[in-house]
Protein backbone atom coordinates (compact mmCIF):
# COMPACT_ATOMS: atom_id res chain seq x y z
CA UNK A 1 0.00 0.00 0.00
CA UNK A 2 1.06 3.96 -0.65
CA UNK A 3 0.05 6.47 0.95
CA UNK A 4 -2.49 8.57 -0.30
CA UNK A 5 -1.24 11.69 -1.80
CA UNK A 6 -2.61 14.30 0.90
CA UNK A 7 -1.18 11.84 3.98
CA UNK A 8 2.25 11.28 2.37
CA UNK A 9 2.18 15.50 1.88
CA UNK A 10 1.25 15.42 5.81
CA UNK A 11 4.40 13.39 6.70
CA UNK A 12 6.84 14.95 4.21
CA UNK A 13 5.53 18.47 5.21
CA UNK A 14 6.35 17.98 8.90
CA UNK A 15 9.87 18.48 10.11
CA UNK A 16 9.60 15.09 12.73
CA UNK A 17 7.72 11.99 13.32
CA UNK A 18 7.66 9.58 16.29
CA UNK A 19 8.62 5.71 15.38
CA UNK A 20 8.05 3.26 17.76
CA UNK A 21 9.74 -0.17 17.08
CA UNK A 22 9.71 -3.29 19.51
CA UNK A 23 12.27 -5.95 19.54
CA UNK A 24 11.36 -9.48 19.44
CA UNK A 25 10.80 -9.59 23.07
CA UNK A 26 8.11 -7.02 22.64
CA UNK A 27 9.89 -4.27 24.59
CA UNK A 28 8.21 -0.91 22.95
CA UNK A 29 10.95 1.78 21.86
CA UNK A 30 9.68 5.20 20.87
CA UNK A 31 11.91 8.20 19.16
CA UNK A 32 11.24 11.20 17.33
CA UNK A 33 12.82 11.22 13.85
CA UNK A 34 13.54 13.55 10.43
CA UNK A 35 11.49 11.93 7.49
CA UNK A 36 10.68 11.84 4.03
CA UNK A 37 8.73 10.41 1.90
CA UNK A 38 9.23 8.76 -1.81
CA UNK A 39 6.71 7.21 -3.55
CA UNK A 40 3.86 6.63 -0.83
CA UNK A 41 7.13 5.16 1.51
CA UNK A 42 8.58 7.29 4.25
CA UNK A 43 12.07 6.97 4.78
CA UNK A 44 14.31 7.53 8.00
CA UNK A 45 18.29 6.79 8.94
CA UNK A 46 19.34 5.43 12.08
CA UNK A 47 22.94 4.43 13.21
CA UNK A 48 23.32 0.94 12.35
CA UNK A 49 23.80 -0.16 15.95
CA UNK A 50 21.05 2.31 17.38
CA UNK A 51 17.95 0.77 19.01
CA UNK A 52 15.38 1.45 16.30
CA UNK A 53 17.83 -0.44 13.42
CA UNK A 54 18.79 -3.35 15.94
CA UNK A 55 14.50 -3.86 16.73
CA UNK A 56 13.48 -3.13 12.99
CA UNK A 57 15.95 -5.77 11.78
CA UNK A 58 14.72 -8.16 14.57
CA UNK A 59 10.50 -7.05 14.34
CA UNK A 60 9.86 -5.04 11.29
CA UNK A 61 7.10 -3.67 12.38
CA UNK A 62 6.80 -0.31 12.75
CA UNK A 63 4.54 2.72 13.93
CA UNK A 64 4.90 6.51 13.01
CA UNK A 65 3.13 9.61 14.12
CA UNK A 66 3.00 13.05 12.86
CA UNK A 67 0.46 15.47 15.29
CA UNK A 68 -0.50 19.09 15.75
CA UNK A 69 -1.60 19.88 19.35
CA UNK A 70 -3.71 22.73 19.64
CA UNK A 71 -5.18 23.68 23.44
CA UNK A 72 -8.30 24.61 20.51
CA UNK A 73 -9.46 20.68 20.25
CA UNK A 74 -11.25 20.85 17.32
CA UNK A 75 -7.53 22.22 15.63
CA UNK A 76 -5.88 19.17 16.88
CA UNK A 77 -4.86 16.68 13.67
CA UNK A 78 -2.49 14.30 12.96
CA UNK A 79 -1.96 10.62 11.39
CA UNK A 80 -0.58 7.24 12.46
CA UNK A 81 0.96 4.86 9.92
CA UNK A 82 1.55 0.96 10.91
CA UNK A 83 3.79 -0.52 8.36
CA UNK A 84 6.47 -2.66 7.79
CA UNK A 85 10.00 -1.81 7.51
CA UNK A 86 12.97 -2.64 5.45
CA UNK A 87 16.50 -1.84 6.40
CA UNK A 88 19.01 -0.29 3.76
CA UNK A 89 22.90 -0.28 4.71
CA UNK A 90 24.56 0.47 1.07
CA UNK A 91 23.73 0.82 -2.32
CA UNK A 92 21.68 3.16 -4.67
CA UNK A 93 18.82 3.27 -2.35
CA UNK A 94 20.50 4.42 0.56
CA UNK A 95 22.25 7.10 -1.42
CA UNK A 96 19.23 8.71 -2.81
CA UNK A 97 17.50 8.65 0.50
CA UNK A 98 20.54 10.64 2.09
CA UNK A 99 20.44 13.02 -0.88
CA UNK A 100 16.88 13.94 0.36
CA UNK A 101 17.24 14.09 3.69
CA UNK A 102 20.41 16.40 3.49
CA UNK A 103 18.18 18.14 0.96
CA UNK A 104 15.08 19.15 3.51
CA UNK A 105 17.49 18.59 6.66
CA UNK A 106 21.12 20.65 5.74
CA UNK A 107 22.15 20.39 9.25
CA UNK A 108 21.82 16.56 8.95
CA UNK A 109 25.17 16.38 7.09
CA UNK A 110 27.03 18.70 9.44
CA UNK A 111 26.06 17.38 12.90
CA UNK A 112 24.95 13.07 11.83
CA UNK A 113 26.37 12.34 8.99
CA UNK A 114 24.77 9.13 7.33
CA UNK A 115 27.82 6.73 5.78
CA UNK A 116 27.15 3.63 4.40
CA UNK A 117 29.82 2.36 7.07
CA UNK A 118 27.21 2.94 10.10
CA UNK A 119 23.89 4.15 9.01
CA UNK A 120 21.21 2.81 7.79
CA UNK A 121 18.40 4.18 5.86
CA UNK A 122 14.65 2.47 7.34
CA UNK A 123 11.92 2.68 4.27
CA UNK A 124 8.30 1.91 5.91
CA UNK A 125 5.98 0.69 3.55
CA UNK A 126 2.46 1.14 5.04
CA UNK A 127 0.12 -1.46 5.92
CA UNK A 128 -2.60 0.89 7.67
CA UNK A 129 -2.99 4.62 8.08
CA UNK A 130 -5.39 6.49 10.95
CA UNK A 131 -5.97 9.78 10.53
CA UNK A 132 -7.95 12.66 12.75
CA UNK A 133 -8.37 16.47 11.98
CA UNK A 134 -7.20 16.00 8.72
CA UNK A 135 -10.17 16.48 6.28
Amino acid sequence: MRLQRSIARWFDRERICRVASANSRGMPHLVPVCQVVVDGKIYFASASDGRKALNLAENPRIALTVDLYSDDWTHIKGATVQGRAKLYAKGPRFRKIRGLLYRKYPQYSRDATLDESDSVIIEVTPLRVFTWGLD
